[in-house]
């Protein structure tokens, strides 16, 4: 547009500047402006008349996959000189192979196809409408184009296969799972010892203790085990979570909340999910597969946020747990998190806290700038002293060194080995 206003301004000046001066050589220089002009309007692009398509390879894929999108473009109107299409690709996706636009004249009933592939990062993402430019020889007249080709991807957190997680909550359910449930009867660990009832298989029966009592039998009690309701609290508040420019704390913490969904999903307990940021992002309490593909989509979409009156922990909607269940924490941990935490635990509320260390993450960042070992130190000790405090609240606590990876973590620090187990010297 301003090259075709700077000939149209010159032409138009010279013509005017010619006959207000009689001189022909000015009329004459005018003259290829005009006929330039002229050839411009007269092979200038109509009308697009384009339809487009995309197709996509996959549209949910794991973190770290390859994806291939291919968009194809018919010509249904006129012959088009020269065209420019192209794709935009949502951010942070990769382009990593093939090209995302092209520029080429394109005949009427005329294909074009556009193919290249992505490397995903985390996330949902929706692939916008095709933008196409035509445009004449000259270049001076344009008429641009938004093709609809609509596309979603979902881009899943990577999940690790974790081994049983030990819980313990005050409250189970009335199905049979792996948590004991504080109550004898038929189980695997020993609970106790009590009197013969008609129907006890008689290898449950104590004959050392019933051979102090004549006068009746004891049987061994066993401790029931039972599924229970887990409340998973994903930590999305910005002031508490680091970023640097090629990786992020709360990466981490997605990716061990979305393993933990799984394992206690495996075991068949009732889990639900809760994003607590710039939003509360609450999906509903379910089973199985279903429930943890629900749980995946959630964690897919899950963004750092701020917000007025969700930056503490204070505000927390307990309500949303049943009472005496089991609350997972995944967050890096605030200073100010602690009455919250410890308030929780007094209600009767089972917590177990998974913190990505923030000390150490933000430690590497630094390096080796001026002050920054005496600034760890404090930092360090600050964070010692809090883990400290939620432990003699009764709150277990997972002191994650994101170094390290996050099942090994849990299978040291979270797995329960059955006491017959270790009994019999199976424990390694």
């Amino acid at each position: 547009m301003k090259r075709l206003l700077l000939l149209s301004s010159l032409a138009y000046g010279l013509l005017l500047l010619g006959l207000a001066t009689l001189r022909g050589g000015l009329l004459a220089l005018a003259l290829p402006l005009i006929v330039y002009l002229g050839a411009a309007i007269l092979y200038g692009p109509e009308k697009l008349r384009l339809k487009s398509t995309r197709t996509i390879s996959a549209d949910r894929v794991s973190q770290g996959a390859l994806v291939d999108v291919t968009i194809s473009v018919v010509n249904e109107g006129s012959r088009l000189e020269t065209v420019l299409i192209e794709d935009a690709v949502p951010q942070p996706l990769e382009l990593i192979d093939g090209e995302s636009r092209v520029f080429l004249s394109l005949p009427p009933g005329g294909t074009v196809e556009l193919a290249y592939t992505v490397r995903t990062k985390r996330g949902g993402f929706e692939f916008q409408a095709i933008q196409a430019t035509a445009s004449d020889h000259l270049g001076l007249f344009r008429r641009p184009a938004a093709l609809p080709a609509p596309g979603k991807l979902v881009v899943l957190p990577e999940v690790l296969k974790l081994r049983r997680v030990a819980i313990r909550p005050l409250r189970t359910r009335s199905h049979a799972g792996p948590i004991p449930a504080r109550r004898g009867g038929s189980g695997v660990e020993f609970f106790g010892v009590r009197e013969y009832q008609v129907g006890d298989p008689f290898r449950w029966i104590n004959w050392r203790i019933s051979a102090r009592h004549t006068q009746a039998l004891f049987t061994n009690e066993f401790e029931l085990e039972r599924i229970a309701d887990v409340g998973l609290v994903l930590d999305a508040r910005r002031r508490s979570n680091i970023e640097s420019e090629d990786d992020a704390l709360f990466e981490h913490s997605v990716h061990a909340a979305a393993s933990l969904a799984r394992a206690f999903l495996s075991d068949g307990n009732r889990v639900g999910l809760l994003i607590y940021g710039h939003l509360l992002n609450w999906t509903f309490p379910g089973y199985g597969k279903i429930q943890r593909e629900r749980i995946l989509q959630s964690l897919a979409q899950a963004k750092i946020g701020e917000s007025m009156v969700f930056n503490y922990l204070e505000y927390l909607p307990t309500r949303l747990f049943p009472s005496r269940s089991q609350i997972v924490l995944v967050s890096p941990l605030c200073p100010d998190d602690l009455p919250t935490l410890v308030r929780l635990r007094a209600r009767g509320y089972q917590l177990l806290v998974i913190s990505p260390d923030p000390v150490s993450f933000e430690a590497k960042m630094l390096g080796s700038q001026a002050g920054a070992e005496l600034a760890t130190r404090i930092a360090r000790m600050e964070r010692k002293l809090l883990l400290h405090n939620l432990a003699q609240a009764g709150i277990q606590v997972v002191d994650w060194h994101i170094e390290k990876p996050f099942d090994r973590v849990a299978l040291a620090s979270l797995g329960r080995t059955p006491q017959w187990y270790r009994a019999v010297g199976l424990e390694a």
